[in-house]
């Protein structure tokens, strides 16, 4: 998996967690909802910490806590 499927999956996870839907999602973090579904589909192969940390503020945890999974302990090296 990489990081941006890692991604992608916690903040699928995070929806299920705290039962919202991706729109829900956006207009708790204040961000468009193209810009959630950009990072969960190939368009946005880089998603922003911005927009992470802004998911996180919407959800009321930390970026710590975002990335405090197994999804991201293993992940393929990015520069090939």
């Amino acid at each position: 998996m990489n990081t941006k499927e890692a991604v992608a999956k916690r903040i699928q996870e995070l929806c299920a967690e705290y039962d919202m839907t991706v729109n829900a999602l956006a207009t708790a973090s204040g961000i468009p909802p193209s810009t959630v579904y950009s990072m969960l589909n190939e368009k946005s192969q880089n998603p922003g910490v911005v927009s992470i940390k802004k998911i996180c503020d919407g959800l009321g945890i930390s970026i710590r806590e975002f990335f405090d999974t197994d999804l991201f302990d293993n992940l393929e090296q990015e520069i090939k």
